[in-house]
């Protein structure tokens, strides 16, 4: 009989995780469930050609996975990290403005430009100035619950967005249903009441000693750059993302020579053909060369 070994203990998370942001992460299905099932107030615009993510580090990242969840759909999507509005934006151009702490200067200039261009603009903070502003200029703002830090509270302003905008953005309610139901699912094997030899987290935690290169598809592009961001957040590491596809030009040809880098490939269960195809001759590659490399392969279910 296989005996399932715990492999770490609570005590040792809390001794590198002093302000227990584990104990949130262990919620985040929850959240999620709860900030996407709260009453607060929805808004729907018509007509809307153009829609503009703004925002920094975690909350830039929200802008990644709504730009990836639209990728299929006519709405053209900028996510904008920085200071500078696209030129095209005009009346028909919906700007929203992510911002946890409400005080990321990028984020409130882009804020203010959107403001003096006359775009159509939305809020999003956990206060500060960007709610000061929104609020003395009559702009639409909502108020969103932080949880411990920026990149906690990812599921919180993920799916609180989701509620105010959906009908907005055409995204069908029951996939969103659906990705708390899949993220539930994903928890019981990830959290902290499951620290044993099943959990696969703790398994890639465990195998990443160097530095991290993260391959992935068209369409998860964002998994890659939060799972970068949080390596280099959280634990203090470099960490490098690449499409599978652009490195297949030239990032692979780095693998000639040898390397303290670990490739780590994810992919989706409804990669292109040829995408597909890469990942075959990448691990093919790896496999002859003896390059030792780890898989994540995302759940089934809509993007």
């Amino acid at each position: 009989m296989l005996i399932n070994l715990k492999i770490m203990d609570i005590s040792t998370i809390e001794k590198y995780d002093s302000k227990k942001m584990y104990k949130i992460y262990d919620k985040w299905a929850e959240i999620a469930e709860k900030s996407f099932g709260t009453d607060i107030k929805a808004i729907h615009h018509e007509n809307i050609e153009h829609i503009v993510f703004a925002g920094m580090g975690g909350s830039g990242a929200i802008g990644d996975i709504f730009s990836a969840i639209l990728s299929k759909t006519k709405i053209h999507v900028n996510v904008v990290k920085g200071y500078v509005l696209p030129t095209t934006v005009n009346s028909k151009t919906l700007v929203i403005i992510v911002s946890v702490s409400g005080d990321t200067i990028e984020t409130l200039t882009l804020l203010k430009s959107a403001h003096k261009r006359k775009c159509k603009i939305i809020g999003f903070s956990s206060g500060g100035e960007v709610l000061d502003f929104c609020t003395k200029n009559k702009i639409e703002h909502r108020f969103v619950t932080q949880y411990s830090s920026p990149r906690a509270s990812f599921t919180s302003y993920l799916y609180t967005i989701l509620k105010v905008l959906y009908s907005t953005l055409e995204i069908k309610e029951e996939d969103i249903f659906q990705s708390i139901l899949k993220l539930k699912n994903t928890s019981k094997k990830i959290n902290s009441s499951n620290l044993t030899q099943n959990n696969p987290s703790l398994n890639l935690a465990k195998w990443i000693q160097e530095i991290p290169l993260i391959y992935y598809p068209f369409g998860l592009e964002p998994v890659a750059i939060r799972f970068k961001n949080m390596l280099q957040e959280n634990v203090k590491i470099h960490a490098i993302a690449e499409d599978i596809v652009e490195a297949s030009h030239n990032g692979v040809v780095a693998w000639e020579k040898k390397s303290n880098v670990q490739p780590i490939i994810i992919q989706g269960k409804n990669d292109h053909i040829k995408t597909k195809e890469r990942w075959n001759l990448i691990k093919k590659y790896f496999e002859q060369n003896e390059i030792e490399y780890r898989e994540i392969i995302s759940i089934e279910g809509s993007i």
